[in-house]
């Protein structure tokens, strides 16, 4: 009878996981390794796994550490999301499903886990990876958790930005080539400014709650409709930085791939500047955003796979990375294009 309620509690944690949000951190890590074997040859299938594994542990924790200290804030709300998805926590505290002390334990276990990953990588990759790693994982617990609690400072954007661009596709990249590269910045920068995107409209529905937390963000300082053009001025840089580094001779052609999800964006923002102040109706606008973001990582990660093919590196050593690709995404892809509305809501809100 025991181990039945462990099995039946299993989605309860899947749900606390918030699991569909978390390839913001796995694609740029996986975008990084390949456009170092692309680049320079250099590829570890060692290496690889335990980043992407730490990454997508971190995020995890991440998600928790936000839905914990927004709970401790009031600012996660039982019926969150009967109006949008995207609105409030995951409801699993304020409901009781899982208690805060257990939950807690849970979100500490996972970040000792990938600080015991990036000791790992430290001593065998070189002290450059502690940086990464140190930014990383106090920027997740920090995003929420006092003292420092910076998203509710109206900080929270920028550092997501930067946190799902540079920071991990840099810190991947600098894992397998023990050097750092500017093709590689420019080639990840789009994801972090999708990013930025993605938290802004998850924002825009949340602000009366952040509000009454003590949440300032940057929608709650500006305001929804300031969000709305916060969000399209974000998303219009990662596709201009798309368009325009392939021209200068600074990233790939191939990451023109990626351009094929500019309609997915254009159809978000027109969705979310005529409906962001009904939280129903804009939730499709959050949705194609998703999705915007996903399959923009999944095509630059596409197109700098093909770049190493086509420029001699062997393809074979591709094959396991793109079987974890899709194995890591596949539960994500089942989620968020198999129905427009789910519950949860990204580790940023």
């Amino acid at each position: 009878m025991g181990s039945r309620t462990a099995f039946q509690r299993i989605p309860i944690w899947w749900h606390a996981f918030r699991y569909h949000f978390v390839p913001p951190s796995f694609l740029p890590a996986i975008l990084g390794a390949v456009i170092a074997w692309s680049i320079t040859g250099r590829f570890s299938l060692g290496y690889f796994v335990v980043v992407t594994l730490a990454v997508t542990l971190n995020h995890i924790a991440l998600n928790m550490t936000d839905d914990y200290y927004d709970y401790k804030q009031s600012v996660d709300r039982a019926a969150g999301h009967v109006e949008n998805p995207y609105s409030g926590g995951s409801g699993l505290l304020t409901s009781g499903a899982i208690k805060p002390k257990l939950m807690r334990q849970v979100f500490l276990s996972l970040y000792f886990l990938t600080c015991v990953a990036g000791v790992y990588l430290t001593v065998l990759r070189g002290w450059p990876i502690l940086t990464f790693g140190l930014v990383g994982v106090l920027s997740a617990y920090f995003y929420t958790a006092p003292p420092v609690s910076y998203a509710y400072r109206g900080f929270g954007e920028v550092s997501q930005l930067l946190n799902f661009s540079l920071v991990i596709g840099l810190g991947a990249y600098y894992v397998q080539a023990q050097e750092l590269s500017w093709e590689a910045a420019l080639a990840v920068l789009p994801l972090g400014l999708m990013m930025f995107s993605m938290i802004t409209i998850n924002e825009i529905p949340d602000s009366e709650g952040d509000r009454t937390g003590g949440k300032r963000t940057l929608v709650v300082r500006f305001g929804r409709s300031a969000g709305v053009w916060l969000y399209g001025a974000a998303g219009a840089m990662a596709y201009l930085a798309i368009l325009v580094s392939p021209l200068l001779g600074l990233t790939s052609f191939w990451t023109y791939l990626s351009l094929l999800t500019f309609p997915l964006f254009a159809q978000a923002f027109f969705l979310l500047r005529s409906n962001y102040r009904d939280p129903a109706a804009m939730a499709p606008a959050n949705m194609l955003t998703i999705r915007a973001h996903n399959l923009m990582g999944i095509l630059l990660i596409a197109a700098y796979m093909i770049r190493g093919v086509t420029g001699g590196r062997p393809g074979g050593q591709m094959i396991v990375p793109l079987v974890i690709l899709l194995m890591l995404y596949l539960p994500v892809a089942a989620t968020i294009f198999s129905r427009q509305k789910h519950s949860g809501k990204p580790a940023d809100a």
